[in-house]
């Protein structure tokens, strides 16, 4: 039980903007703390847009059809009840930092009609989890014709027409089906993989004069595959790649989309579907939050992850926040996790009166990136100035989805963790691993 003291020193209410990775562990994590602590009313609120979570690096094998979202996804107010915070359906429109409230746009159903009206939600500390977007360098004709795997409903958008396009391919016997992936990143390397595996078990299941050809080709501006990874790795997911039947253009910069295809620097390239997975940019907020940003639009903080109005803060992909090596920390999945795990360390230590020993360190774990149901490269780091450790094959496939396994346990906990993977391994295995629903 709280003593009336303690209780009277914590009053402050959390809001967190964002339930990706490092928006929604921030909230689990804080609210599991307070109910060991004996808080009788959760004090944390997540705001997200959409009604439930499906961990972002997983959007590539829905949009492949490998991974039911309506199986892998959890609601948030599931979550919050486990985790005892609430949660709030909102999409962020503005921030007064003087008045302590953010602005919520309306929520509207399919049809058009007001859910819930526009909003102004107050806060005590506030922590914008907003995630990023992709950047489209200002390519002509990539936002009317190009596909964007960042949510969820993007990734079932693609594999709808996908599907269609299977299905028409395979109606049609001799037609061809081609795709174009633009980035040779994480995203579009696995998504390419995912793609031709999928479609080399569609074929198994059709008699010969259904059959039809398959095209994937990745195009990559710079002159290889997977930056973050050594040379002699990103030479290996090019080979494996290959290997599966996806073509590789690298050195190919995009200059012009339309419904039929891309103008790269190397030529034309004709597809019928096209995704774009190239850059990173922040997630554009419809209101002006009136915060600093970077010369990339990213919200600037210090090593404290404090922005630059008072109590808000900013982690994950949507923060500039100073790295190990003078840059910003890197978009990815993992800096957001280790940044909510420290700013929910850093609050229980402000609650108690006490500055964090320490300020946030990014430590760079290493990078995976999966090949396929059996394959995957990547490289684990030792520590910082510490060696590295490349891994391919099976114990990197492993390794892969172990990170998966982890950031549900961040949610989770192990028990519930090691039900949902059990689940998920069994469907797999009666229903096949390509779904065309």
């Amino acid at each position: 039980m709280v003593d009336e003291k303690h209780r009277r020193r914590n009053p402050r209410d959390i809001l967190i903007i964002g339930g990706g990775a490092g928006g929604l562990e921030l909230a689990a994590r804080l609210g599991r703390a307070d109910r060991r602590r004996g808080l009788k009313t959760p004090r944390v609120t997540l705001i997200d847009r959409s009604p439930f979570h499906l961990w972002k690096p997983s959007l590539h094998e829905v949009a492949a059809g490998s991974l039911d979202s309506h199986q892998e996804g959890l609601a948030y107010t599931l979550l919050a009840r486990r985790n005892r915070f609430r949660f709030v359906l909102g999409d962020l429109t503005g921030l007064d930092a003087e008045a302590r409230t953010v602005r919520l746009a309306p929520v509207v159903d399919e049809d058009g009609d007001e859910l819930l009206a526009e909003r102004a939600i107050p806060y005590d500390r506030l922590v914008l989890a907003l995630g990023s977007g992709v950047n489209l360098f200002g390519t002509p004709g990539a936002d009317r014709h190009a596909h964007q795997l960042e949510n969820v409903a993007e990734a079932e958008a693609f594999h709808r027409r996908l599907t269609l396009a299977f299905l028409a391919a395979a109606g049609s016997g001799k037609k061809r089906l081609s795709v174009a992936i633009v980035g040779g990143g994480a995203t579009g390397v696995e998504l390419a993989a995912e793609l031709m595996e999928g479609h080399h078990a569609l074929m198994d299941g059709l008699p010969p004069e259904q059959r039809f050809p398959f095209d994937v080709t990745v195009v990559e501006a710079l002159p290889r595959l997977l930056p973050p990874l050594s040379e002699p790795l990103a030479a290996k997911a090019r080979q494996a790649l290959e290997t599966l039947g996806v073509a590789v253009m690298t050195g190919a910069k995009v200059e012009r989309v339309d419904g039929s295809g891309l103008d790269t620097s190397q030529g034309r390239l004709e597809a019928e579907l096209i995704v774009w997975a190239a850059g990173v940019a922040p997630v554009a907020v419809q209101g002006d939050l009136g915060l600093a940003l970077d010369d990339k639009g990213r919200i600037v903080v210090d090593d404290r992850l404090r922005t630059s109005a008072a109590d808000v803060w900013a982690l994950g992909d949507c923060a500039a926040a100073p790295g190990p090596d003078g840059k910003p920390v890197p978009a990815r999945a993992q800096a957001a996790s280790q940044q909510a795990a420290w700013l929910a360390r850093a609050f229980r230590d402000w609650d108690d009166g006490r500055e964090p020993a320490e300020a946030f360190t990014y430590r760079d774990k290493g990078s995976l990136v999966s090949l396929g149901d059996d394959q995957a490269v990547g490289a684990l780091m030792g520590g910082l100035g510490g060696p590295s450790f490349r891994i391919e094959g099976l114990l990197a496939r492993w390794a892969y989805v172990t990170l998966h396994l982890d950031h549900h346990r961040a949610i989770l906990g192990v028990r519930r963790t090691a039900l949902l993977a059990l689940s998920r391994l069994l469907h797999r295995r009666v229903a096949g691993r390509l779904k065309l629903h």
